[in-house]
């Protein structure tokens, strides 16, 4: 994957070099005026996702729309805090409406997700309105071709922040290309269009991370499964994963991680989302936590896409106990104590036998059509209290 930060100031582009298969495109600087566009880019092949923020350097707006045009080809299919729009090459993203408000000298993010496939350059011809952000005379880029020695990365294993102790404690510095060793990847059942693979361009903390391209329906799942055992952590297992991704949680049933329970014939405990938040699933009975009520769906949270952030959870293997935390803040709404609560763990309750976990599997699980790209870092499993703290 690669990673290109591309600003863009109104009347041109103020010394920009952007580096794409091996090119480097350097325009002129001229005067900055009415608005600015900071475009990155996260690109794999045939894929990438984009955070585009704007600010106003003009009067204050009450509702913005921003246009730009691509030309290679490049199509939106997704996007998150923006209505965008494509037609032909020219894509057009409308405020929502809380976030409107764009006073002189703010800025508004969002972010989308898009195919292509010859190239991905950079768009051009941004507009807040009626303001081009990037200049009506743009210079003609001078092209230098450039000559890159290919370089053997040196692979430094290291200890992730904040589980020196932890029976599993994993941030992919020791792997490559395809998930092998303390990693492998997992297809259960039948396998399809799903990828996982090891990102040098993402990473929470060093230099690596675990990418997940997962496709829609069941059979494009992946995982990549830790070789180590987990059933023998306890009694009460602590798990801590950094997740990123790139499309908001939808309204059908996905995974993003699944365990083995050894205490219910290993079918799957699975986290991960139903109604655009996070929910646990057992796999042997279709139980969900929350019930999926208003009531219940409302006392979850969605997965912030964009950024990384820590889940946590804790299983007590001797009663039913579950806690389930986001960057350290409990999910009252994926909570376990014993005590049926209404529209949260009641169907969760009709099982009496404490889960066992005894796998852990990271990746991708869609049972409609739904499609994300994940990345996970900084991975423990222990016996021990964990935090996301480094």
């Amino acid at each position: 994957m690669t990673r290109h930060p591309v600003r863009l100031w109104t009347a041109a582009v103020c010394a920009a070099v952007l580096a794409l298969a091996g090119l480097v495109v350097s325009v002129p600087a001229t005067a900055e005026t009415g608005c600015r566009v900071d475009y990155t880019v996260n690109q794999w092949q045939g894929g990438f996702t984009a955070q585009v923020k704007v600010t106003n350097r003009g009067p204050a707006l009450n509702g913005w729309r921003l246009r730009w045009t691509y030309s290679g080809g490049q199509r939106v299919t997704s996007a998150w805090n923006a209505q965008v729009e494509q037609s032909a090459a020219t894509v057009t993203a409308t405020a929502l409406a809380w976030n409107a408000a764009l006073p002189t000298g703010g800025s508004a993010e969002f972010g989308l997700q898009g195919t292509w496939s010859s190239a991905n350059p950079a768009p051009a011809g941004f507009t807040l309105g009626d303001v081009p952000c990037d200049g009506a005379a743009t210079p003609t880029p001078t092209v230098t071709p450039t000559v890159t020695p290919t370089v053997t990365p040196t692979v430094t294993p290291t200890v992730p922040p904040g589980c020196a102790d932890a029976p599993i404690c994993s941030g992919f510095e020791d792997q490559s290309g395809v998930p092998a060793g303390d990693w492998q990847v997992v297809t259960p059942n039948c396998s399809g269009t799903g990828a996982a693979v090891i990102d040098t361009a993402v990473a929470h903390s060093g230099a690596r991370s675990l990418r997940i391209d997962g496709g829609g329906g069941y059979c494009n799942h992946v995982f990549a499964a830790t070789t180590r055992d987990v059933s023998q952590l306890g009694p009460v297992v602590h798990a801590r994963v950094w997740v990123r991704h790139t499309t908001a949680l939808p309204a059908g049933h996905v995974s993003v991680i699944t365990m083995a329970d050894a205490a219910d014939g290993n079918r799957d405990l699975r986290v991960g989302g139903q109604n655009g938040a996070l929910q646990w699933n057992r796999e042997s009975d279709d139980a969900t936590l929350p019930e999926q009520s208003p009531a219940g769906v409302a006392l979850s949270t969605p997965l912030p896409v964009g950024r990384w952030v820590c889940l946590r959870y804790e299983i007590d293997t001797t009663r039913q106990s579950m806690r389930t935390y986001l960057d350290d803040t409990e999910v009252a709404g994926l909570r376990v104590d014993g005590v049926p609560t209404q529209d949260v763990d009641s169907q969760w309750l009709r099982r009496a036998t404490a889960p066992r976990p005894a796998t852990l599997r990271l990746g991708w699980e869609s049972y409609g059509g739904d499609q994300d790209t994940l990345w996970y870092d900084d991975v423990a499993v222990s016996s021990s209290p964990l935090s996301c703290q480094g």
